[in-house]
């Protein structure tokens, strides 16, 4: 089994650094390109990786997607945006209780036949719920509300949504991903797609529901109330592998400007980014379980060093790393990202707190 795992990060790293890296500037502009790098994902059933290998998944470890998370963000970071949609869908499926989906979604959406998105982002809001869930008679529920947030537009089929009970537990549903109305006169308003600084190419958009009726199968779990902060602090690291991905693309530019240049100042750069980063990396392996202070502050430099070394990759580039695509550029807005997604309260006081340090004199 261990020989097979990494006989497989082998091979994604191989599949990473043939196909997607020489496309990775036109998979971040271009629609139809990244939908056939998803698709490609597919092929070699790489969608599912955390799933049990019963379920047509890849049946990974902990220790072993962390290495995937942050090779494929580090050649493509809108694949990896894109894809974790999906793969986080399929993870919520496989802890629900509904068995007949687990049976029915898990192997196809493992090989790409299937896809599917998640809106669940808004459970973290305090305040007013975003999207209520009301309990009606005949094991139904009726959903109304904004979904501010859904990344896949065109990718996905449906999306698994978040919505509140009445006794504030935590709701999660399909929903088709698209402009539909029940006969009932519940509707789906699919909003416009959202101008975006960065992975714009994901197409994300606002989901509104009005009276939209859904039923007992369609529900995958109802979780406790304040589910979404415990998650928040028991996986407070997963983003900062994405981020660690992308600081590993800016320490791959300046590689690639030192071997042109031969300039001792962009060796040195380099090497110091990198140790910092080989530092953090074997932190947050070896840390997983550690007390949340220290794998929030762990998380911090993760999202500083994808600061660091893409705004490093931006210097040594010069005027051309002004040029939109520019792969310095792309990195550099692709930090953008990775500094607020699953962002918590504590996720933006240490990141900030952190910033502060650095720029102590």
């Amino acid at each position: 089994m261990v020989v097979a795992i990494v006989n497989l990060i082998d091979t994604i790293e191989d599949f990473l650094i043939n196909e997607i890296a020489p496309q990775a500037q036109l998979i971040d502009r271009d629609p139809l390109a990244l939908k056939k790098a998803l698709q490609s994902m597919g092929e070699r059933s790489l969608l599912s990786l955390r799933i049990p290998q019963q379920w047509g998944g890849g049946g990974i470890d902990q220790l072993t997607y962390r290495q995937f998370q942050v090779l494929i963000a580090r050649y493509s970071g809108a694949l990896a945006f894109l894809q974790t949609q999906h793969q986080s869908a399929a993870n919520q499926i496989f802890s629900g209780d509904n068995e007949d989906m687990k049976t029915n979604y898990l192997p196809p959406m493992a090989r790409g036949e299937t896809l599917i998105g998640i809106g669940v982002s808004h459970l973290r809001r305090e305040g007013k719920p975003l999207v209520r869930a009301i309990p009606l008679e005949n094991n139904q529920y009726r959903l109304t509300g904004e979904v501010p947030w859904v990344t896949g537009l065109g990718f996905f089929e449906s999306f698994i949504i978040g919505a509140t009970l009445p006794d504030g537990r935590s709701l999660y549903s399909f929903i088709p991903f698209g402009e539909s109305r029940q006969e009932t006169g519940g509707k789906i308003i699919i909003g416009e797609v959202m101008e975006l600084a960065v992975m714009g190419v994901t197409r994300t958009v606002k989901v509104t529901l009005d009276k939209w009726i859904i039923s007992e199968r369609e529900v995958i779990k109802i979780k406790p109330v304040r589910s979404m902060g415990e998650n928040d602090r028991e996986n407070v690291l997963f983003h900062g592998y994405n981020a660690l991905g992308c600081a590993r693309a800016g320490l791959d530019i300046l590689g690639a400007a030192y071997d042109k240049t031969l300039l001792d100042s962009i060796q040195q750069a380099r090497k110091t980014l990198q140790a910092r980063w080989d530092d953090c990396y074997q932190k947050m392996l070896s840390g997983e379980k550690s007390e949340f202070p220290y794998r929030l502050r762990l998380r911090a430099e993760a999202i500083n060093l994808a600061f660091a070394c893409s705004q490093a990759a931006v210097i040594v580039s010069g005027g051309g790393g002004n040029y939109l695509d520019h792969p310095a550029q792309r990195v550099y807005r692709e930090a953008l990202l990775y500094a607020v997604s699953g962002q918590t309260i504590d996720v933006m006081e240490a990141s900030l707190q952190g910033l502060v340090n650095q720029a102590r004199i």
